[in-house]
């Protein structure tokens, strides 16, 4: 496995990638074929082997200090519901039943844990339809080595790069590349509070994490206090989608966050109003194909822009929730640029005169094909603090637009 040294984008070879697709299709031969339901079962299973690895490591910690486990995932009595158990069972119609009655709900019960993803279990099914299926995907998932942290994280993506349709609401997932192009430029630091507010996959999420462990590394894990930052408050993604929320958590927890922010909010809504000036920092590839209706979406962004376009609507999101001196990447279809009705004007006011518009990278239609062929620009912009505006009077600039 490698990485390309110019654009992020991974490349699996050899017998990692094989056994990645042996398993997709497996599921698929199995009765899965649908992508995303693929994925989420795979996710269910990796975070059922996550816990054992953890108890496990838990347990050697306590074997060489000579202290009990504090707070064990498994007490005495749940050995039997461990992956290194059940996989062993032998008899795959024993081990089905073990894992569907008695692994799935203990995993859904974790959701009076804290930890962001075992709170997003609750709902979670498992639709694994055959003991035969089940013991051949454990059984190819046990064979893939995950002990290194960017395996595990790079073999999600590269799972993850296998949904190749849109989802609904113009959702789809942001090239690697073209993540990885925006985080550089933003430079995430140590300091940041990083959101992305149509967090989807945690795409953006999961990069800006990757950029920090290579450029701050020392800082990040300078002391307790650090880390515990790094893991619980650096970084806050909000969806609506719940399963996207399950993938998009177990994506953080694979690279090496432990509890991000990662929450079920609809980002317009009325119910989400109020929430502003709460992050340093902006990434995101918000839904451009919807409009939603003026009684559900949140008043505050009404009256920043009246318009029931989704596109829009997070533009204003986003600039009422960075925080003064907080800054934003976010791509925007070229109507947000070009678009003649007064909502469209006025968001462009308000980008120019009152927010600092570092940049415009405008992208060629291609970039987000298959799932869809619109034209896109990459917007760079800074809110700026008081004492700014007061100098300049006004924030204007002459952007660079960039092919």
């Amino acid at each position: 496995m490698h990485r390309s040294a110019n654009d992020g984008r991974i490349v699996i070879t050899g017998s990692i990638k094989s056994q990645v697709d042996a398993i997709w299709n497996a599921f698929w031969s199995g009765g899965i074929s649908n992508p995303m339901e693929v994925i989420e079962q795979m996710t269910y299973l990796l975070f059922i082997k996550r816990l054992d690895e953890i108890q496990t490591r838990e347990e050697k910690k306590a074997a060489r200090t000579g202290k009990p486990i504090e707070n064990p995932i498994f007490n005495s009595k749940q050995q039997k519901l461990r992956w290194h158990v059940f996989k062993q069972m032998g008899d795959a119609a024993a081990m089905y039943d073990v894992v569907a009655n008695k692994v799935f709900p203990f995993i859904k019960d974790l959701g009076k844990d804290e930890s962001t993803y075992a709170g997003h279990m609750k709902d979670a099914r498992f639709t694994i339809p055959t003991p035969a299926l089940l013991a051949k995907v454990v059984d190819m998932l046990d064979a893939i080595p995950m002990e290194d942290r960017d395996t595990k994280g790079d073999l999600y993506e590269y799972m993850l790069g296998k949904i190749a349709s849109a989802g609904q609401n113009g959702q789809f997932r942001t090239p690697r590349h073209i993540i990885k192009l925006m985080v550089e430029m933003m430079a995430p630091k140590p300091s940041d509070t990083i959101c992305d507010p149509a967090c989807g996959t945690a795409g953006f999420l999961v990069a800006a994490s990757e950029y920090l462990h290579q450029h701050h590394q020392q800082e990040i894990y300078a002391d307790k206090k650090a880390a515990k930052r790094f893991n619980h408050d650096t970084f806050h993604g909000f969806d609506f989608d719940s399963t996207m929320l399950r993938v998009g958590s177990m994506n953080m927890l694979l690279h090496g966050v432990e509890n991000p922010a990662i929450e079920n909010r609809d980002s317009l809504s009325q119910s989400h109003a109020g929430v502003e000036g709460q992050f340093s920092l902006i990434l995101a590839n918000p839904p451009f194909a919807g409009s939603l209706d003026y009684e559900s979406t949140a008043k505050d962004l009404q009256q920043m822009v009246k318009t029931r376009k989704t596109e829009l609507l997070f533009l204003a999101l986003f600039l009422r929730l960075l925080k003064p001196g907080g800054r934003a990447a976010v791509i925007v279809p070229d109507g947000v640029l070009f678009g003649s009705s007064t909502a469209h004007k006025t968001l462009r006011r308000m980008l120019v005169e009152e927010h600092k518009l570092d940049g415009i990278v405008s992208m060629p239609s291609g970039v987000f094909r298959p799932y869809a062929g619109v034209s896109t620009a990459i917007l760079l912009l800074l809110r700026p603090t008081p004492a700014a505006q007061t100098r300049s009077g006004s924030t204007t600039c002459r952007p660079t637009a960039t092919r």
